[in-house]
């Protein structure tokens, strides 16, 4: 898998009862974004921008990238940075989806 591959597909609907991710997916999928942590069962990392503005048309646009993918991260945002933490609550930890809003957010960041 290329890290374009994870850019380019999509979030799907994960059925009550899935099971996470075992320890080996995550860590081949860690493989493909870069600068994010692992903590227990999600996935974090934190932007730094210039100032307030930037920020906040970072969370914006990152706002729609989580509409379209029905996926939605858990944000902190200070007055030039944006922690972003990604987890799936359906199966208790962390699934594809998690790592494919995270490429796509990093995608938004080198854009």
């Amino acid at each position: 898998m290329c890290d374009n591959e994870l850019v380019m597909s999509g979030c799907v609907a994960i059925p009550e009862g899935t099971q996470p991710l075992d320890d080996h997916a995550v860590g081949h999928l860690m493989n493909h974004i870069d600068g994010w942590d692992r903590t227990d069962c999600q996935i974090s990392k934190t932007f730094q921008f210039e100032d307030h503005f930037k920020t906040i048309a970072f969370v914006n646009a990152l706002a729609w990238i989580s509409h379209r993918e029905d996926h939605h991260p858990e944000l902190v945002v200070g007055y030039n940075t944006c922690g972003v933490t990604y987890s799936t609550h359906t199966v208790g930890g962390l699934s594809r989806n998690d790592f494919v809003c995270a490429a796509k957010v990093d995608a938004l960041v080198e854009a």
